[in-house]
């Protein structure tokens, strides 16, 4: 079974995010970029499905400019066998990441899409449930575990009551949440094999995808500073000011 992973290339969740001076986009001038940390997740799934016997190729495929091949290469270090590049000049919008992801799940046939529930830089959480729709495929959201049994996938995916475990027909789409796996970390002679793996660059239009704008981003603000903490001398003090200037009770 081939799986295909895509992965996104995004600010590293340590870095404090800077706002530009015009408010026009986030500023990611000499930011540190990483693998998006569920992206991570989704490869280590794959991973440990192949060195299972359950799969016997994996694909990581990635949507963005040249810089994004660094986070291809990493997956490749991690265990994936190969990388698709759809290169173009910005990070496209979540539906038309999902058209492409559907061109290509049409050429490559996988028997399952592993990704990554959300990007930490947009928050969207759309590109799997759109995929699997364009794709008509079943989908398992937010998977904390993955059982491939035979042509079927069982998904187990955390609700607000609790657990859901999915029975899902391939090829299917599971996108993976935090407590599905710890990913691991690249090793010295991974990292200098993933150099020699194969890497594929496609277009969007070679894909017949048009990247056209649909949504126009008006303004970037901050989060309002977070105000220091105050004492109280006693608990009636304490529930006045919840009462009187929080208004919470």
């Amino acid at each position: 079974m081939k799986i295909l992973v895509p992965v996104k290339r995004v600010i590293d969740y340590n870095v404090k995010v800077r706002v530009k001076s015009d408010q026009s986009d986030v500023d990611l001038t000499n930011a540190k970029m990483s693998m998006n940390p569920f992206c991570e997740i989704a490869v280590e799934e794959a991973v440990r499905l192949k060195e299972k016997g359950v799969a016997t190729e994996i694909v990581a495929v990635t949507v963005g400019p040249k810089a994004c091949q660094e986070q291809l290469r990493n997956a490749m270090a991690l265990g994936v066998d190969r990388g698709i590049h759809v290169e173009c000049d910005a990070f496209p919008e979540s539906l038309q990441v999902a058209k492409l992801l559907a061109k290509l799940v049409e050429q490559e046939q996988p028997g399952l899409v592993i990704i990554g529930k959300q990007a930490i830089d947009t928050d969207n959480n759309q590109t799997g449930q759109m995929l699997a729709a364009l794709a008509g495929m079943p989908q398992g959201t937010f998977a904390s575990e993955v059982v491939v049994e035979g042509d079927h996938v069982l998904v187990t995916r955390e609700v607000d009551g609790g657990l859901q475990t999915l029975k899902l027909t391939l090829p299917a789409v599971v996108s993976t949440d935090l407590r599905l796996n710890e990913p691991r970390y690249a090793k010295l002679p991974d990292i200098m094999k993933a150099k020699r793996k194969p890497l594929d660059v496609k277009t969007a239009e070679e894909l017949g995808v048009a990247l056209t704008p649909r949504v126009t981003t008006l303004k970037v603000t901050p989060p309002p500073t977070r105000e220091a903490g105050i004492k109280v001398d006693s608990v009636q003090e304490l529930l006045t000011k919840l009462r009187d200037e929080a208004k919470v009770i």
